[in-house]
């Protein structure tokens, strides 16, 4: 089997063809592959590494050096560096909250003003996020309407 890699000037285009005489298993895995490319990340769960879709993702928090990624019902230990996560994953719908805490905008159910110029972001299945005052007008403006694609 060959590969061709040809450069595009736009994300948009990017997209991956599969020529093939027969349709098998392989060429199956393989699309399902390219196909959850960025769509999920590796992470460990038990003491088993396991793709998580990126939909599933309530939250990631640092603590102590490590970045966990919470979900509904488990907490994944992913590899990698809170920024890098930030960097990666700002067009898919996550922002920075706070200095440990890169939330999922759209798992959000309400926010709420708490003393001191902090809100409390309540998550789907009722977790609950502090959001700092430094990162509440950006989320502000992407929540009410402002940049919301460009984040």
């Amino acid at each position: 089997m060959r590969t061709i890699l040809t450069r595009v000037s736009d994300k948009d285009e990017e997209q991956v063809t599969i020529q093939c005489v027969e349709v098998t298993q392989d060429i199956r895995n393989l699309q399902a592959y390219a196909e959850s490319v960025g769509n999920s990340i590796t992470a460990e769960i038990d003491g088993k590494t396991v793709n998580v879709p990126l939909g599933d993702i309530l939250y990631f928090e640092a603590v102590d050096e490590k970045v966990f990624a919470y979900l509904p019902a488990a907490v994944a230990d992913v590899k990698g560096r809170l920024y890098e996560y930030e960097d990666r994953l700002r067009e898919k719908g996550f922002l920075r909250v706070s200095k440990s805490v890169l939330l999922h905008l759209s798992k959000i159910q309400n926010i709420s003003p708490t003393l001191g110029r902090k809100f409390i972001a309540e998550l789907e299945g009722g977790e609950c996020v502090v959001i700092s005052r430094q990162y509440i007008k950006t989320l502000r403006e992407i929540l009410l309407g402002g940049n919301v694609n460009g984040f």
